[in-house]
């Protein structure tokens, strides 16, 4: 943990492009920049939403600038500096907490309208006590939606003679990743985990999720020459993107008693 808090401590220090923060133009559609296949609420003024591992001054400014109200929450106070200096600026209320995505024994049960995840689940080793967690702090009722880096992308260590992306990392590998000549999707200095499917599907399932949409962000170019990004999404998809659903916890109740 403390090795990934230090590394976006950095990248948000050097500028990175994952510490973006939300532009005007991006404001002035808050939902659309946010949500361009429908998923969210027409309207969100007055919910309240969980920015889950999300600093960076991006997601949390777009949904307080669409009257929701918002909690983000980060490993690194870097990042969350750059949600409290932009709330500030446009003149917004964001509240920050600092804390690891599988703790948020800080947040109260049932609490929350929508949590929203960007890529990030990669730099926890488990996957179970996150999802418990949002379980617990969402509404009946309340969505979940969340960007991950698919499995298999995260297998690829390098490119071949031939230009073959080649699967140097065991789909069951459960340590973190070793270092690999492939860093297209990875970040600089941090630590990340594989997460294969039943993990990222089938326990949110576990965790009183219902899953209702899954999409693969087009990343191929046919254009592409080899060792560009689009090159490599015409084999590999890198990301996968769930929409998701707390179900009633009577119906859970339900589930003990005829399970």
């Amino acid at each position: 943990m403390e090795t990934n808090r230090q590394a976006w401590d950095t990248l948000a220090r050097n500028g990175s492009p994952f510490a973006h923060v939300a532009s005007d133009e991006e404001c002035r559609y808050p939902l659309k920049t946010l949500d361009s296949r429908g998923w969210l609420p027409e309207d969100v003024r007055g919910l309240k939403v969980l920015c889950l591992a999300a600093g960076g001054g991006w997601q949390s400014i777009l949904y307080a600038t669409a009257g929701a109200e918002v909690t983000v929450v980060d490993l690194s106070p870097e990042m969350l500096a750059l949600d409290l200096r932009e709330a500030q600026r446009r003149g917004l209320n964001v509240r920050t907490l600092a804390t690891s995505m599988d703790d948020l024994s800080m947040l109260g049960d049932a609490t929350f309208d929508i949590a929203h995840q960007p890529v990030s689940t990669c730099y926890i080793p488990s996957l179970s006590g996150m999802y418990r967690e949002l379980a617990r702090v969402l509404k009946d009722g309340g969505l979940y939606i969340s960007q991950h880096k698919q499995p298999g992308s995260l297998q690829i260590t390098h490119r071949d003679h031939r230009d073959r992306y080649v699967l140097g990392v065991e789909y069951y590998e459960q340590r973190a990743l070793p270092v690999a000549a492939d860093t297209m999707y990875r970040e600089q200095g941090t630590s990340e985990f594989l997460h294969r499917w039943d993990e990222l599907i089938g326990e949110l399932c576990r965790s009183g999720f219902v899953l209702e949409d899954l999409v693969e962000p087009r990343r191929a170019d046919l254009t592409a020459s080899p060792g560009m990004a689009g090159h490599r999404g015409r084999f590999v998809p890198p990301y996968v993107r769930l929409k998701a659903r707390r179900h009633r916890r009577d119906s859970e109740q339900t589930t003990r008693i005829f399970s």
